[in-house]
Parts: C-alpha cells; structure tokens; sequence
C-alpha cells in the first residue's frame, strides 16, 4: 500500500518501478486510510509513506494521521516492511519514540549528497550502494529527525541533515531524502518560495539534472531492495 498524504506529494516513479518488480501498489489517499491493516486475500503486505509537508502529530491539519500512526504502530509491532519517505520517515520516527522537529535548520531542496554509514553495508536496503562514495538524492523539507527512535540503526547522513536513513527494527525504513521524485518534478516548485528561503529554482533544477542519472541508477535500486524484503516477506 502506498499512502499519500498530501496532493503535492505523489508517488512519482514508485508505481512503476514497483510494477517492474512485480509488486501490485495500490495507491491510498491518506483520508481513505482503513482503521487496520486487512487479512486473508486482501492482506496488505507493506507499506510505503510518502511525504506531506507537515509534522507527523499535526492532526488538526490532517485529521487522518490518527490513523496512519496507528497503522504504523501496527505494522511495526508484527514486523511487515515499511518504507517510510520524509514525512513518511517522521512518522515511523514519532510512532517508534524519536523527535522530530518543525523548521529544525537543515531545510535541504533539490538534489543534494547523501552518506552513507559504515552500518549500512550490512543493511537489506543500503549494502547495495554501500559501492558509492556518495548517493545524490533529492530534498524538500525544513522539518527533520533530530532524535532517533531507541535502537533505531543510523544508516546515512550529510552535512546538511543529520539523520538522512534509518531503519527500525528488522524491517522499517525512514529516509529523509525523495526517491521517488525525479529531475523534471522541480520545474514545478514554487519559485517564489524557494527564493524566499534564498534557493534559486533554475539553479537546483540543473543541478537535479546534472544528477539525474546516478540518482535514478541509486533509487531504483533502493526501491527495488524493498521489493525483494517485501517478497521475502510474502514467502514466510
């Protein structure tokens, strides 16, 4: 199940790479969010977050995040993958003890380097691009994970934002990075908005496609290790 929590923030290139892997994503508006998660022939087998642009407990905003954490808290507790992204990353942080934190300081936009730590070499999602001196992954947000959870593995940070990817558990992880989002998506960013925060969109959008071919190579590949835990998971 793929969560969307906000019309900005679709899905982009999941639906296909996850259909590329054999893997039936069926797309659900966060409103429409089921009180638990279904059994038997329609049993959800993992889940994906996606973003939002607002905090994870901000439930007058989104009356539904209610739901979702509780989701969360479920999936979490009988151990079914989920892949949470930026919003989706601070929500599997909030339900699991971490802090996160609203206009924080590490705002990031557009495409920016990602490091990975030595842990994720061992780690299902990451050890297949633990080869690269650096992964290059698009950002947009200005809240952040400025704890982690208790036990919470860190798995890659920058210098701009501290906890870039983490894993909870045996099969839970936040990335604060986008990818699912490609190049093209940034020609759409409100200009003004950026330049209030003294982003120039016309620069970030070439340097996104400057970039846009190792990103895609690096986030096809992170999408298709959770397809290959989610499978793994089906088979037990």
């Amino acid at each position: 199940m793929l969560v969307q929590n906000s019309a900005r923030s679709g899905p982009g290139r999941l639906p296909g790479w996850l259909a590329e892997e054999a893997i039936d994503a069926v797309l659900v508006a966060g409103p429409e969010l089921p009180e638990r998660l279904a059994n038997g022939p329609d049993a959800v087998e993992g889940l994906v977050l996606l973003g939002g642009g607002f905090m994870p407990d901000d439930d007058e905003h989104a009356p539904f995040l209610p739901r979702e954490r509780a989701l969360v808290r479920e999936a979490l507790t009988v151990g079914m993958p989920v892949f949470g992204i930026c919003l989706g990353a601070q929500l599997i942080a909030h339900v699991a003890g971490g802090e996160v934190t609203a206009n924080s300081g590490e705002t990031e936009r557009g495409s920016r380097p990602v490091d990975l730590l030595a842990v994720a070499g061992d780690d299902p999602l990451f050890a297949g691009l633990a080869g690269y001196e650096e992964l290059r992954m698009i950002q947009n947000h200005q809240d952040s994970i400025t704890t982690l959870p208790p036990g919470a593995l860190h798995l890659a940070t920058s210098d701009e934002c501290r906890v870039q990817a983490f894993r909870v558990g045996a099969a839970a992880w936040g990335v604060q990075f986008h990818p699912e989002a490609s190049a093209a998506g940034l020609a759409d960013w409100d200009r003004s908005k950026l330049a209030a925060q003294g982003f120039d969109r016309a620069a970030l959008l070439a340097q996104a496609k400057a970039d846009a071919p190792v990103n895609t190579v690096q986030a096809r590949a992170l999408v298709g290790a959770f397809a290959d835990v989610v499978r793994e998971e089906c088979r037990r």
